[in-house]
């Protein structure tokens, strides 16, 4: 792996195919490019590839298996075991660049891109006044940025300690306290988890939308594979099925305050909701060791005000609100996104006012995100390939 945070690049006449982002899915493209004969440069603006892999929380392991996680030309060890590690999955990805030599370069971001004035190629715009000249743009910048921190009325006077779940590493500076969790997708529901493990004196969970709990495997089976089965059937009859089994696998916690959703399950993927993988949640729940509340509302008077007129007095809260994919400042000029800042255009299709861009990592598939990121790279490579 080349990683220099100060190199000399300049405009040069063999145009490489540019890269933005060092994370799973930028050297996945990166990978099945080189296995291609097309030389390919990623630009990471951090210091080491997979950085948000390493902001995120202690325990975190992937949600799916190992062997459908692996990314292009390079298996996962065994020895990191069924569900990998944080820890682990950043020692993949700086293997996965060691052994593809991919060509990283670290410290240098990408801040706008341009067409080339004969339309043959892009120019990228880049920190201390670089101006790189590439061939195609892929980019892999991430589905999870930039973290979103809801306005709520009253936030800025606040005087309690409010943090994004971005900032939550493990629940030692919580000991003891009173903490209320924002946010029901499957980073506020482990975070409440580890709260509750790491001794916690009270854990609430905000919850706006009730979501589909799964259990993570089922008597070897995981919930993984079924998605993956799911994926291309109608809507309507993944609903259908799904409900007879959450009743089997899936305790009925209305009386704890989460009640089955109303919405079917695939109808709320394709709405972007994931269902949340019980790592814990479901037996917290049933103890009464995480107490589902309703949503936020507002912050008044140093309390929290909930949707259903309580108010309430935590010692800190944890918004798991969710990212956003900060691609307007990039590319927002291009006519490539749509009303909620998402790429038209993913995986190998390039958008028509734009030949040669690509993005990838920007959808939040039932099958699994690393899956399907080593699936796109696979299909980019290729038709970068056939231009």
């Amino acid at each position: 792996m080349a990683v220099d945070p100060t190199p000399p690049l300049t405009l040069v006449q063999d145009r490489p195919v540019y890269v933005i982002g060092g994370g799973p899915g930028g050297l996945a493209t990166a990978a099945a490019l080189r296995a291609r004969g097309v030389r390919a440069v990623v630009l990471e603006k951090a210091d080491h590839v997979g950085t948000s892999w390493r902001g995120h929380y202690d325990r975190l392991h992937l949600h799916t298996t190992r062997r459908l996680s692996a990314l292009p030309g390079l298996s996962i060890p065994r020895s990191f075991g069924r569900w990998v590690s944080r820890d682990n999955v950043v020692r993949y990805l700086e293997k996965y660049a060691e052994h593809h030599q991919l060509d990283v370069v670290t410290g240098v971001e990408v801040t706008g891109l341009e067409r080339t004035d004969d339309g043959t190629g892009w120019l990228l715009h880049a920190t201390g006044g670089r101006e790189l000249l590439g061939s195609a743009v892929v980019i892999a910048t991430g589905y999870n940025h930039t973290p979103h921190l809801p306005d709520w009325p009253g936030r800025d006077t606040y005087t309690g300690e409010l943090l994004h779940a971005a900032d939550y590493r493990n629940p030692g500076p919580h000991t003891g306290k009173d903490v209320l969790v924002v946010g029901v997708g499957n980073t506020g529901a482990e975070i409440a988890v580890d709260l509750v493990e790491g001794g916690a004196a009270r854990v609430r969970l905000a919850v706006r939308t009730v979501p589909h709990i799964v259990r993570r495997s089922t008597a070897g089976w995981p919930a993984q594979r079924t998605g993956i089965l799911c994926r291309r059937l109608p809507v309507a009859l993944v609903d259908r099925l799904a409900r007879p089994i959450a009743r089997v696998g899936v305790p009925d916690l209305a009386a704890q305050g989460l009640p089955r959703p109303d919405t079917g399950l695939y109808t709320r993927v394709r709405q972007g909701a994931i269902p949340v993988q019980d790592v814990g949640l479901i037996d917290a729940v049933r103890k009464g060791q995480v107490e589902p509340v309703a949503a936020v509302e507002s912050f008044e008077d140093g309390k929290v005000a909930l949707a259903d007129g309580t108010r309430i007095g935590p010692d800190v809260v944890i918004a798991a609100t969710g990212y956003r994919r900060a691609l307007e400042g990039l590319v927002g000029d291009l006519d490539v996104l749509d009303a909620r800042g998402r790429p038209t255009s993913h995986g190998p299709r390039t958008p028509k006012q734009a030949p040669g861009l690509y993005f990838t990592g920007f959808t939040n598939p039932i099958s699994g995100m690393l899956r399907e990121l080593a699936r796109d790279a696979e299909k980019i490579a290729k038709a970068i390939a056939a231009r």
